[in-house]
């Protein structure tokens, strides 16, 4: 949690805010997270549907990752009032990882072995949380998905044909780039779910955005996973916060994950280099026609795809990896890769062609593919892997908070001696 957040917890029909503060809530048998954003409208009703129909099927709690601008954290504070169950507001300052990212806080506060998520919306009926932790017990699932896609579900609370478009075509696309991982899951965009709290490592999450279960289901799928069906409904009240900019994150989150493994990085790579002779062509063109000698308009023009690529595999190959170094840092770096390349190939030809007699084509294509491998592992290991120096200066850094803190606790002993 950042230094910025804050935390409040209401622990059912207790009088005194100081009492409620004080209050340590026994775990439940579920822990419902519910990320929100600007949702005052709805979690009073919420907090009321879920006291209705969940605590008298099994225990729960609830915790809120709000991440609102709006009065939502005091509404859910009053509201909790009323809850015969622990009621928890994280308030984030800084919403990192929008909607995935409070998913991930909520997780890391459950105390409970099954975790629900679901909308604060109203559009996931509370009334189903019991039947998802009932399943996955009969089941010994780790993970149940609330599915619209299969017998007895609906996605009617779709507004429009735009939006059922669009979310008919996001099924597709991230079935079609994971069919291993989401076999088994005919709704990965669905926000309603519940898993074990055993069967996810909230640190190795790297959400972006709000399709959370596609998240999960990648990088932390529990070995079974079983779905049950669900009525999508309406909107309790306000608007949606799906958005173009939430469908640009949905997309690179995508290829985020679909390149998490190098062999599939390389690929990606391979395909944006060849993307990048598009500016180089434009540029050289530009500039030949203009009256500048082929050769030094040729450099130039390679530093126009140098930039392309750099761009590129900045937000699609190592995206979750550019705080190791300076913009600055990982430009000059990379575009010393790639002009090394140019200079690399050349004496690779000649050493093909006069030591292992081969014809100049296939010597000009095996430099090709020489160089590429070599462009892809330098600038993995030269670019966007940490510094040794940083990671021995953060080891050192424990250390002495370390020694600092023993220090400190040792001062009352040595006084008293």
């Amino acid at each position: 949690m950042n230094s910025g957040s804050h935390e409040s917890t209401a622990p059912g029909k207790l009088g005194d805010p100081a009492a409620r503060g004080a209050e340590v809530p026994e775990p439940g048998a579920v822990t419902i997270v519910v990320p929100t954003f600007n949702e005052s409208a709805n979690v009073r009703e919420l907090l009321h549907r879920i006291t209705e129909t969940v605590p008298g099927r099994l225990p729960c709690e609830v915790v809120f990752v709000d991440d609102s601008t709006d009065d939502t954290p005091e509404v859910i504070d009053k509201a909790a009032q009323d809850c015969p169950f622990p009621v928890t507001v994280l308030h984030r300052d800084e919403p990192v990882g929008g909607l995935g990212g409070a998913v991930v806080e909520g997780i890391k506060a459950a105390t409970s072995d099954w975790i629900v998520v679901m909308d604060g919306d109203l559009q996931h009926p509370p009334s189903l949380v019991p039947d998802l932790v009932a399943t996955g017990e009969r089941s010994a699932a780790g993970l149940v998905v609330a599915s619209r896609y299969i017998k007895g579900g609906s996605r009617a609370g779709l507004a429009g044909s735009y939006r059922v478009a669009v979310s008919r075509g996001a099924t597709w696309l991230t079935k079609s780039l994971f069919p291993r991982r989401l076999h088994g899951i005919s709704d990965p965009m669905s926000g309603f779910f519940a898993i074990r709290r055993s069967a996810v490592t909230a640190e190795i999450l790297q959400p972006l955005g709000y399709k959370i279960l596609l998240e999960l289901a990648v990088r932390s799928r529990p070995r079974r996973v079983t779905e049950v069906p669900f009525v999508f409904q309406d909107r309790y009240a306000g608007e949606s916060k799906s958005t173009a900019q939430e469908g640009l994150r949905f997309l690179r989150h995508l290829v985020g994950l679909r390149t998490a493994s190098p062999l599939a990085r390389m690929m990606v790579f391979g395909l944006i280099g060849v993307t990048g002779f598009l500016p180089n062509l434009a540029g050289l063109y530009a500039l030949t026609s203009a009256g500048m000698h082929y050769v030094p308009a040729e450099i130039l023009a390679n530093q126009l795809g140098v930039l392309w690529n750099f761009f590129l595999i900045e937000h699609l190959c190592f995206r979750e990896r550019r705080q190791y170094r300076k913009g600055w840092d990982r430009v000059g770096r990379f575009a010393l890769l790639a002009n090394a390349d140019l200079v690399l190939r050349i004496p690779l030809i000649a050493l093909f062609v006069g030591e292992f007699g081969m014809g100049a084509l296939p010597a000009t294509a095996l430099a090709l593919v020489t160089t590429f491998v070599l462009r892809f592992v330098g600038t993995e290991a030269l670019v966007y892997l940490p510094r040794t120096k940083s990671r021995r200066g953060e080891r050192g850094a424990e250390k002495g908070e370390a020694r600092k803190a023993a220090e400190q606790a040792a001062e009352p002993a040595r006084r008293a001696a």
